[in-house]
């Protein structure tokens, strides 16, 4: 069952979570627009869903809400940034709008992030390149949570990636995707329904497929074996391999190349299960596409690109041929006006949020 909410009044109940624990109303903003708007793009496994999540790494000492992001080495065109483990979505916000600055003075403005925390939706920030005329490009390495091809241990994260591209006539071309078959988040849509999940989404303790969400869940938080697959699935018969690459393809651009953290690094957990800073590191590219093709022309060519894609012979009984970021977007639109849907559980678990902070409810 869904619980429909006004979007403004749940975003401003968010923001007053995070205010309540003393950060500015500007930084709480960014936190809180990041989760509402993956609810409002239909994406609730990473939307408020998520938000005791944040509260709880604030309370626990894993995400530390009054640091700020330091640079540790900048050039022209690039930029290392330090997070002092604060919060996820102010430090990625902070590293985006620099590397938009390099690429309106320098042509391409690159970013990494190290000692970072979840950053929520990756396409939040692809999106502000793209608001500013700019190709953008966003990644970020996470917890372990996947398996690599023919493991049986989680040792590599769902590490989205992100990449927006601007149109005239058409919608913006807008990727945002995990290179796991799906993200943990789904795993605990399917839980909270108490439905079974599709064969090839994960695997249990003996690396053997499961449709049971609660065990591949628990035991991710057990540590005790199993995990969510690679994009393309089990084995090598679906290229599972090919997602197991990307997603270290994103571990090299966001840990290794920030100097940060990387594969089972990432993690909020120690060694005996005690508390610590999660280390999650990020990637951001902005390209000035006018350093390399006048905009009108990249513009044209890309409705181009998506009116032949759109305009290809459909499957059989498929009634239209979608492109990234089409959905999402047709999702807000609808939502802005109808309101967004909230899984009953997820509404409770707001409104205790809400009492245990002393921020009025009010949805």
């Amino acid at each position: 069952m869904s619980i429909i909410v006004n979007d403004q009044k749940l975003l401003r109940f968010v923001q007053e979570v995070f205010q309540s624990f003393g950060i500015s109303a500007e930084k709480a903003f960014i936190c809180a627009d990041n989760l509402v708007l993956a609810d409002q793009r239909g994406i609730p496994s990473h939307g408020v869903a998520r938000l005791k999540r944040y509260v709880d790494g604030m309370v626990n000492g894993t995400i530390l809400p009054y640091a700020e992001p330091v640079v540790v080495r900048e050039a022209l065109s690039t930029a290392t940034i330090d997070g002092q483990a604060g919060l996820g979505q102010v430090i990625a916000h902070f590293a985006t709008r620099m590397a938009i600055a390099k690429a309106k003075q320098n042509g391409v403005g690159v970013v990494t992030v190290r000692n970072s925390n979840h950053y929520g939706i990756a396409g939040y920030y692809s999106q502000m390149m793209l608001e500013e005329g700019l190709l953008g490009l966003s990644m970020t390495n996470s917890a372990p949570l996947v398996v690599p091809t023919f493991g049986k241990e989680m040792i590599i994260g769902t590490n989205p990636i992100s990449l927006t591209a601007p149109t005239r006539r058409n919608r913006p071309f807008f990727l945002d995707m995990a290179t796991s078959v799906v993200p943990r988040g789904k795993l605990e849509v399917y839980d909270r329904l108490e439905k079974p999940l599709p064969e090839g989404w994960a695997v249990d303790a003996g690396g053997r497929v499961t449709t049971s969400a609660a065990e591949v869940l628990k035991n991710m938080t057990s540590r005790s074996g199993g995990g969510i697959l690679p994009l393309g699935g089990e084995g090598e018969l679906f290229s599972g391999y090919k997602g197991y690459g990307m997603a270290v393809l994103v571990d090299i651009l966001c840990g290794v190349l920030s100097g940060g953290a990387y594969g089972d690094m990432v993690d909020s957990k120690g060694p005996s299960g005690e508390n610590q800073p999660a280390q999650v590191a990020h990637f951001f590219m902005a390209i000035n596409i006018e350093n390399f093709v006048e905009m009108e022309v990249f513009q044209d060519k890309m409705d181009d690109l998506i009116d032949r894609l759109k305009a290809s012979a459909r499957a059989e009984g498929a009634s239209r041929i979608f492109i990234h970021g089409e959905k999402e977007y047709e999702l807000y639109e609808k939502h802005k006006k109808e309101g967004v849907p909230l899984q009953e559980k997820v509404y409770d678990t707001l409104k205790s949020i809400g009492a245990q902070r002393g921020v009025d409810f009010g949805l």
